[in-house]
């Protein structure tokens, strides 16, 4: 499904953003702090998990919003280890906003447990990328909430945790874009890049302002950094080599300079 483009000021995480339909997100996170217990039904512990000690490692919590596997619904995949419980917290959080949510598997692979939920909006999956942004940061705002122990391992934790993070991302090192093939219709798009608040909608604001079509997306945030992939077209074709080195060039420019004028790249 083609993005209408729209041509409006640079996004900033709290301002409006583009009503272009996505279908595919993804976020991941980080390791190793003393746990903080939180008693909430967000915990293990609710469900008479075993408790873990102080010196126990922090898994690497994981949240996949997917947007293909099923036609009508939003999946969203959440594992923590084995530390989250019933996850109700999580749930009246994203009926807060307005959106129908229904709790589906469970499955345990490891020490990890997954728990999916299926999610939707008006009778139909999500597509607007200003609620699945919105979405993603009160999941993760959540964790921060109930497991403050991961708040110095993500970038979000910056923002909204109890601890910053201590070691800061060195945006010009970990900014990296590529654009390649991917069939005859359609490139991809490779993002990696220091994680924050709005990142989704401000690569799409730039993605949509050189007049390049966001078919899906797959947002997998680890840390302190954000490793996305777009299925791009222009005009319901692949980009060609001179369009794909704008787009590239836009990119870089404004994600290692994330304090640039809307206007300026």
């Amino acid at each position: 499904m083609a993005l209408a483009t729209s041509h409006r000021h640079l996004v900033r995480p709290a301002a409006a953003a583009p009503r272009v339909p996505l279908r595919s997100i993804s976020v991941a996170t980080p390791r190793s702090h003393p746990r903080i217990c939180c008693q909430s039904i967000n915990s293990a512990n609710m469900l008479g998990a075993s408790s873990t000690t102080a010196d126990d490692a922090v898994p690497q919590p994981v949240v996949l919003i997917d947007q293909d596997s099923d036609r009508d619904a939003t999946i969203v995949q959440l594992s923590f280890g084995d530390r989250l419980g019933a996850l109700l917290d999580t749930m009246k959080a994203l009926k807060d906003l307005g959106l129908d949510v229904t709790k589906g598997s469970v499955a345990t692979d490891s020490s990890v447990t997954q728990t999916k939920f299926h999610i939707m909006r008006l009778g139909r999956k999500v597509e607007d990328p200003d609620m699945l942004e919105t979405i993603r940061l009160t999941i993760i705002n959540n964790l921060l909430q109930y497991h403050p122990e991961s708040s110095e391992k993500l970038a979000m934790g910056e923002f909204f945790g109890i601890k910053a993070p201590e070691k800061k991302v060195d945006v010009e090192v970990a900014t990296h874009v590529i654009v390649q093939d991917d069939g005859p219709k359609r490139s991809m798009l490779y993002i990696e890049t220091a994680d924050r608040p709005g990142l989704l909608l401000e690569v799409i604001k730039i993605i949509t302002d050189v007049n390049i079509d966001v078919e899906s997306a797959e947002i997998d945030t680890e840390g302190l950094v954000a490793k996305d992939k777009f299925h791009v077209s222009y005009r319901g074709a692949k980009l060609n080599s001179s369009l794909s080195q704008v787009l590239v060039n836009c990119l870089r420019y404004y994600l290692r300079r994330p304090e640039t004028d809307e206007d300026s790249y």
